[in-house]
């Protein structure tokens, strides 16, 4: 039976199935990769720039179709749809207006010889496997650079993202980009696997869970294959003064729950100076509590479905363990008495570093806070995981913000905002969240030949 299944997460109901590749297909679908690469990388920056064009304006013309399929695949919010495609749209308009200039011929000094210059050129094939979170968005951070580049794609999306990943493919087709140029595959893990040690595949770039992100990453070395990698995260969120603590909780409140809470750069972990404690915790209930839970559809949802019935149990049963080993439950964490992935969002205090919920990364509606006496503790408590994705410093000091935002053990700090994602800024982390880069420049140089040609005097 196929796992790529549209089931409505609101519902329940299985609206339709779409079939896995035969192993007999895999030979074929790398061969035509391979032979589009030949051409796609000597077409003209010009002609993949208006590619690039014409996809950010499909994204834009389109954004009331897409939005609601990934409502239904996944359950996020109509307007929260409509914000993803407009920053998907932005990104690929980013690499048409910027890119060109990246990718020109770079001068070095010569020493000694008559010309030292350095050219950024394609590679071949590469592999992008994605998650569901973030259905286009994650894509177009793989994409929009690569296929500027003269890489090709074979792409693997989410297995309940089947719908949104087809169209994603249509749209590159009507952009410009050849059929074989960019090939969207609903495969297993198992056939992942060989695509990533076959010769003809030159790097991976997988957006998920550090378990997935250390099984590609296992295959990509055995096979001395180039990996990009961001993984999970376990954000915190730290707020050294404010004069209106119930105003900051109610923002806070407002991020943690966007996606429902199912986002990796998502704050997660509040740690608040204890004179604002007690103001915060009240700001952030009263905040939750006054969350609109429906059907993503319907206007004025402010938090729909978790992506899967699996996914909700899973964050419900973070809770309770939490609770059983002596957390604190200030609101919500329960499954929703009705058909679907619904469940109240949640506030916690009283966690422990001897809970589970300490160490892990909870990719649900719930906030977890901590106070602290002084601006060494919020540091160490905020370091003290294995994720490095992103963090935040609350503070009217700047200074003193941006003093305690550089200790932070993270590939992206920010001060008075928090998991600002932007086309032209690096997107990444350390430790267990992954490495590499993506966006910006640096997305141009993950799976590029910087390529030296020198002349002798």
């Amino acid at each position: 039976m196929t796992s790529y299944v549209t089931e409505n997460p609101s519902t329940g109901v299985v609206e339709k199935e779409f079939p896995t590749i035969s192993d007999d297909q895999i030979e074929s679908i790398l061969a035509r990769s391979a032979a589009a690469y030949k051409s796609w990388k000597n077409t003209s920056v010009d002609e993949r720039v208006a590619m690039l064009r014409a996809t950010a304006a499909a994204y834009r013309d389109r954004a009331d179709e897409l939005a609601g399929v990934i409502a239904r695949e996944m359950g996020k919010p109509i307007p929260q749809g409509k914000g993803e495609l407009a920053l998907t749209a932005m990104i690929y308009d980013w690499y048409a207006d910027n890119g060109p200039a990246l990718l020109e011929t770079e001068q070095l000094d010569p020493q000694g010889s008559a010309e030292s210059v350095v050219t950024r050129d394609p590679v071949g094939s590469l592999l992008g496997i994605m998650p569901w979170n973030f259905p286009y968005y994650q894509v177009a951070r793989f994409a929009a650079p690569n296929l500027l580049l003269g890489n090709v794609i074979i792409l693997k999306h989410a297995p309940i993202c089947a719908a949104s990943s087809a169209l994603m493919e249509e749209i590159a087709h009507a952009a410009g980009v050849p059929t074989d140029a960019y090939i969207n595959i609903y495969a297993s893990n198992e056939q992942i696997a060989e695509m990533i040690a076959d010769r003809r595949i030159q790097g991976v770039s997988l957006t998920g869970s550090s378990r997935a992100g250390s099984a590609v990453a296992e295959v990509a070395a055995r096979n001395l294959k180039k990996s990009v990698l961001e993984l999970g995260g376990s954000d915190a969120f730290i707020l050294l003064d404010s004069d209106d603590a119930g105003a900051a909780a109610a923002g806070a409140a407002a991020m943690r729950t966007m996606n429902c809470g199912q986002a990796c750069n998502s704050p997660k972990r509040f740690i608040v100076h204890e004179s604002l404690y007690d103001d915060f915790v009240s700001g952030l209930v009263s905040a939750i509590d006054g969350l609109t839970v429906g059907d993503p559809t319907e206007k004025g949802t402010k938090l729909g479905p978790l992506s899967s019935v699996a996914a909700r149990d899973r964050v419900v049963e973070q809770v309770d363990e939490a609770v059983a080993q002596g957390a604190t439950l200030h609101t919500g964490g329960t499954a929703l008495d009705r058909p679907g992935a619904f469940m109240s969002p949640a506030v916690i205090t009283g966690v422990t570093a001897e809970m589970a919920l300490y160490r892990e990364e909870i990719f649900g509606p719930v906030a977890v806070v901590y106070p602290v006496a002084g601006d060494d503790e919020a540091v160490e408590l905020a370091n003290d995981v294995d994720y490095g994705l992103s963090g935040s410093v609350w503070s009217s000091d700047i200074e003193r913000a941006k003093s305690l935002a550089d200790r932070l053990d993270v590939g992206m700090a920010f001060v008075n905002e928090h998991g600002t994602t932007l086309p032209g800024l690096p997107f990444g982390g350390v430790k267990q969240s992954g490495y590499g880069r993506e966006l910006g420049q640096w997305g141009l140089g993950e799976f590029a030949n910087l390529r030296l040609r020198r002349v002798a005097k």
